[in-house]
């Protein structure tokens, strides 16, 4: 078995390997994996059982530990049954979400932003009148003098700016 995963949560290959290799060095072939994390204990090997049968067929040698998995999970292994069980568990696992059914249900909350406005336009099923649609109306454009916002930034009158930084030193 060749060793993957971080520190406490191992994770192991089923692999065939040369004897004068080391644990975690070139394989030959991998032939399943074992994640001993897994909550079902049956479904924790999964091995090719075809694959496996060749390779003891040709000479191989498993280790004690995977000799054992070869025994329960292997081509006629003795937890077969057990073990499609578990892993058809595990998936109607995964496929349902877990809902909790105590907690009230709440509406999603719409947050608009103080620049969104709202502008109602007329429907398309509406009529509008004939006048409005024949003749456009004039638009009359402010002058300077009427108080419409020129983008400009102009200053205040020097008497009130005096006002009021003496308000601000008491």
């Amino acid at each position: 078995m060749k060793m993957f995963g971080r520190r406490h949560r191992p994770f192991f290959r089923v692999c065939v390997t040369d004897a004068r290799t080391p644990r975690d060095g070139r394989v030959l072939e991998e032939v399943g994996y074992y994640d001993p994390m897994v909550p079902e204990t049956d479904a924790r090997a999964i091995l090719k059982g075809d694959r496996i049968d060749y390779w003891l067929g040709v000479g191989a040698q498993p280790s004690d530990k995977v000799a054992v998995l070869i025994k329960k999970y292997g081509n006629g292994g003795t937890h077969l049954e057990q073990q499609k069980t578990a892993l058809e568990r595990l998936a109607v696992k995964r496929r349902q979400p877990i809902v909790p059914t105590d907690l009230p249900k709440m509406e999603p909350v719409v947050r608009k932003k103080k620049e969104d406005k709202v502008v109602e336009e007329p429907k398309a099923e509406e009529s509008v009148p004939a006048e409005a649609v024949s003749e456009p109306e004039a638009v009359a454009t402010p002058t300077e003098g009427e108080g419409v916002p020129t983008g400009e930034v102009t200053s205040a009158p020097e008497a009130d700016n005096v006002e009021n930084t003496e308000n601000t030193e008491n």
